[in-house]
């Protein structure tokens, strides 16, 4: 089904070049309760995504359609795929970070820091070298909803990094209110990570931060990259010229690499999140509030080194 009418608005007459005016939304999908985490497996040929407060993971496949990829999700959240092409998912009931072995055994990469749970892992991403950074807000654990409701022991929300080879887990940024969706630039010298503590105050963060990558992974800087409005960033991907697109209250906002704005993807709800996908990597899925919609851009999705 799509969504007939004019699916973009230009800020910027280069958003124009990176669009495909005459494209249409496309509704995949209306059954969800929250979904979140798009994540392409090109291999495959077929999308998988979180629908958080059900429980559930699910699959769509072209000319197939959707079915369920895994029940009792565990409240899945955030997912994104090592460079092996195993399943890497952040899991608000279990309050941990996991990854899904070739054989479908799951292998549990962080649940703790120094001794203590995590709050609710949200969403996650695996740099070139294998190491694994994911956000850990307090969402799954403030009520039944989408997780368990828990106390917070951790004693604020981090940003993480894992070593791969010795499962070290490390804090790489302690200042944030929500820390939300994460990713890296196309040359992964910087780590671009959204703070939504807009969503449970009314004058909380509702922006993108920036830190450059150095070559220990450690992060330094941490300015205000842009400020996403109406409503927050969640879920944000990089395309291949270093722009950026990021979910928000109205649709899919559209960034230049200086922070300028230059379009919008007009949507009828919110969204959360949003991956590249299909076989050149220029049809957009989109993951807003119920629905899963997709739209054909005129550009590709990043490939990281």
């Amino acid at each position: 089904m799509a969504l007939v009418g004019d699916a973009f608005e230009y800020f910027d007459h280069r958003f124009r070049d990176m669009t495909v005016p005459i494209a249409d939304i496309e509704l995949l999908y209306d059954g969800c309760r929250w979904a979140e985490g798009p994540v392409w497996f090109a291999d495959g040929g077929f999308l998988v995504w979180s629908d958080i407060p059900n429980n559930r993971m699910l699959r769509w496949t072209p000319d197939l359609g959707v079915g369920v990829f895994r029940a009792n999700s565990n409240f899945a959240n955030g997912n994104t795929r090592d460079r092996e092409g195993r399943l890497v998912s952040c899991e608000h009931g279990g309050r941990r970070v996991t990854r899904t072995e070739p054989d479908g055994t799951i292998t549990v990469i962080a649940d703790s820091y120094q001794g203590k749970r995590l709050n609710s892992p949200n969403d996650v991403v695996v740099k070139s070298d294998g190491t694994i950074w994911f956000t850990d807000p307090s969402y799954g654990i403030l009520s039944d909803y989408e997780g368990y409701r828990s106390e917070q022991e951790q004693e604020g929300c981090f940003v993480f990094r894992v070593d791969p080879a010795s499962g070290e887990i490390a804090v790489v940024a302690d200042d944030f209110v929500k820390p939300n969706g994460l990713a890296f630039s196309p040359d992964e010298s910087r780590l671009y990570i959204a703070d939504s503590g807009f969503s449970h105050d009314p004058d909380g963060p509702h922006h993108i931060r920036v830190f450059d990558v150095s070559e220990a992974n450690g992060l330094s800087g941490g300015d205000v990259f842009v400020e996403v409005s109406p409503g927050l960033p969640d879920g944000f991907r990089f395309d291949d010229g270093g722009n950026l697109w990021s979910s928000s209250q109205d649709g899919v906002r559209v960034f230049d690499p200086d922070g300028n704005p230059l379009g919008r993807i007009k949507t009828p709800k919110m969204v959360s999140n949003l991956t590249f996908g299909g076989p050149r990597r220029n049809r957009l899925f989109i993951t807003s509030t119920d629905c899963l919609y997709a739209v054909y851009v005129g550009v590709s999705g990043a490939q990281r080194p």
